[in-house]
């Protein structure tokens, strides 16, 4: 397994649906996930450091993991099989190892909120290589293209937009 981290969050110009880009963590390959726009939210919220008063569906999975005396040892995005992707949470609790079939994108949420690391296998990443501008020296993504472009912008204009987004304009999800 090889592992691999959050580069970015954009939007399919082409299908109007939001995309996750997983890079590897030691390299240069790319593993984009085309995703639902609830989940986009709850990955963008997370990565923006955005907290609500009440827990939405990912932060009671996480606290549901940790009260059931768990912790996430890591996600595995495993296959793709006819565009659907799968992933497993590996959990361990009490010298004991789960593992749960769950959604990447629903995975990788909970797996920010518990600092856990994500894995994929070297066939995924060597199947689906893209080519994206790489992050800056500092660790930021470049600057956008359009002002209004998500998958490249910081934190802090991330939360600026996401505090303007309007559902609608992640579009329709189709798998």
């Amino acid at each position: 397994m090889v592992e691999v981290r959050v580069q970015s969050l954009g939007l399919d110009q082409v299908s109007k649906t939001p995309v996750v880009i997983l890079q590897e963590t030691d390299g240069e390959r790319m593993l984009p996930i085309w995703i639902g726009p609830s989940e986009a939210s709850a990955i963008a919220m997370e990565l923006a450091g955005m907290k609500f008063a009440r827990p939405l569906t990912h932060d009671l999975a996480a606290s549901l993991i940790r009260g059931l005396g768990g912790s996430l040892d890591r996600v595995m995005i495993t296959r793709v099989e006819e565009n659907t992707y799968y992933a497993e949470l590996v959990i361990q609790r009490n010298g004991e190892v789960f593992s749960i079939d769950a959604r990447p994108s629903d995975s990788i949420a909970i797996a920010l909120r518990l600092q856990a690391r994500l894995f994929t296998n070297d066939e995924l990443l060597s199947a689906t290589t893209i080519q994206i501008e790489p992050a800056s020296e500092e660790g930021e993504l470049p600057a956008p293209e359009q002002p209004d472009d998500p998958s490249s912008m910081t934190a802090e204009q991330l939360q600026e937009y996401l505090k303007k987004l309007n559902p609608e304009d992640l579009g329709r999800f189709n798998p």
